[in-house]
């Protein structure tokens, strides 16, 4: 096992905001901050032996996992120019860490399952390319749970613990301003508070001097929380962060407060 007092043997865990559909990808103005972001991102980690990503675009009633050894591109978006649907990544899988991971959950009680079909969507391959272009690190991605309970993806993440003591990294993929009506696809930022009431929200409970069965609380509770369903009209944008927090076990860093299509958006790391 591990050296868990080795800082090279932990998982590291980042929250962040994967933009709107291929748009990073394809030059979009209104995605420069997040574009330059991913790209210094890894500088501020460690390479990761292999990479876990729970992705807003992917929900089933059981916890699953990728499970091909070599997962195709899923292009879960529409409307774009041809080479949207051109985009490669062609990271290997890892069968091997999918079936630890699904052990994980089911001795945690958390019924789970692998998809040997399934591939990589756009909240994974999306922000990787910017990430990691050479598509050399073994991924897998875990589907968030139907019905989007608060407190069901908490328990994911903290039956995801055990991963801690390994050079993992674990991405919540989501994006902390999701109300598709209100983005500016011109990229313009026009004073919003109650887009900003619900950020510093976020920053205040996952990075804030609480504890952790307090942040827990208030995540569970994100509906209370000032302009939460303007913010998230539906959360599964949100929910991957319940996840990073629930594994983490711990306050995290803000490492990105800009903005996203016209709107501020964050990003943690733990």
């Amino acid at each position: 096992m591990p050296n868990q007092n080795n800082p090279q043997n932990r998982a590291q865990i980042v929250y962040f905001s994967h933009g709107g559909g291929p748009l990073p990808i394809l030059g979009d103005a209104g995605h420069k901050a997040m574009v330059a972001f991913m790209r210094h991102l890894p500088s501020r980690l460690r390479k990761p032996d292999a990479i876990l990503v729970i992705s807003a675009h992917w929900e089933e009633n059981t916890a699953t996992l990728t499970g091909a050894a070599s997962p195709p591109l899923l292009y879960d978006y529409f409307g774009f120019p041809s080479e949207a649907y051109e985009i490669t990544y062609p990271a290997p899988g890892s069968p091997g860490l999918a079936n630890r991971i699904a052990g994980l959950l089911i001795e945690n009680h958390i019924p789970a399952q692998l998809d040997p079909r399934r591939g990589f969507d756009h909240g994974l391959f999306i922000p990787l390319k910017l990430m990691y272009p050479q598509a050399d690190i073994p991924s897998v991605q875990l589907s968030l749970l139907r019905g989007l309970d608060p407190t069901a993806h908490i328990a994911l993440g903290k039956a995801l613990r055990a991963l801690m003591r390994e050079n993992i990294l674990v991405i919540g993929s989501g994006f902390s301003f999701h109300n598709m009506r209100a983005f500016s696809f011109q990229g313009i930022h026009s004073p919003d508070q109650a887009n900003d009431a619900f950020q510093n929200w976020l920053i205040e409970v996952c990075a804030g001097p609480i504890s952790q069965p307090e942040r827990e609380r208030l995540l569970i509770d994100w509906q209370n929380a000032p302009s939460a369903r303007y913010c998230h009209p539906r959360e599964e944008h949100l929910l991957p962060l319940h996840v990073c927090l629930g594994m983490a076990d711990k306050p995290a860093s803000t490492i990105f407060d800009d903005y996203i299509l016209g709107k501020r958006a964050v990003a943690f790391l733990w």
